[in-house]
């Protein structure tokens, strides 16, 4: 079994030089180009034999610049315990790294639409799972309401498809695309709480 380049050897090095490639790539992405791993080399002035043993292609690098997080939630320590107000916390902060990171999520995004791709980026869960924080109070005030599939309602009414959506195909600024998010993730809880039977109905 082979042992990938970046561990062997030299590791604070090594991972130096991942971190000035990935970097590289996200500001590439940003200025609305696709980069390949040869303009990733000559951005950071990195050799093109020494780029291909991080990233031996486009598909690699792009991957890599995805932004990656592990918080399994994105609420504060005290925060309330009005499922509403939780959900404004944690839209506000999905939302605003969903723009934030733009690029490097559309990139992923068309990686994950091309045939064959394995396990595309976008499917991992992980806003699904911060919504289900967010909503977490239901559980005990409104048993009627199946909490995970409201959050995942909510989250295919927002994240970097909706954004794509609404900009590209829908025309809006960005300011009034993450606007209406906001609403929809609040419009659908409202009606999961006003609804008054099981939700979401059978």
């Amino acid at each position: 079994m082979s042992v990938p380049y970046e561990s062997t050897g030299r590791y604070q090095q090594k991972s130096r030089t991942r971190e000035a490639l990935v970097t590289a790539t996200r500001e590439l992405l940003a200025q609305g180009g696709e980069p390949t791993v040869e303009d990733v080399a000559v951005a950071t002035g990195i050799s093109r034999t020494t780029a291909y043993r991080y990233f031996p292609n486009q598909r690699a690098l792009l991957l890599g610049a995805h932004p990656q997080t592990l918080e399994p939630s994105l609420l504060p320590a005290d925060a309330p315990s009005d499922p509403r107000a939780r959900l404004n916390l944690v839209m506000d902060t999905f939302i605003r790294t969903t723009v934030e990171w733009e690029p490097q999520l559309r990139a992923s995004l068309r990686l994950s639409l091309e045939p064959g791709a394995e396990q595309p980026l976008l499917r991992g869960g992980r806003a699904i799972g911060w919504i289900e924080d967010a909503l977490a109070p239901l559980r005990e005030t409104h048993p009627y309401v199946d909490v995970r599939m409201l959050a995942v309602a909510i989250r295919s009414a927002t994240g970097v498809e909706s954004l794509v959506w609404l900009t590209d195909i829908a025309g809006l600024p960005r300011a009034e695309a993450t606007r209406l998010m906001r609403w929809s993730a609040q419009a659908l809880l409202g009606t999961a709480l006003a609804d008054g039977g099981t939700f979401p109905p059978k």
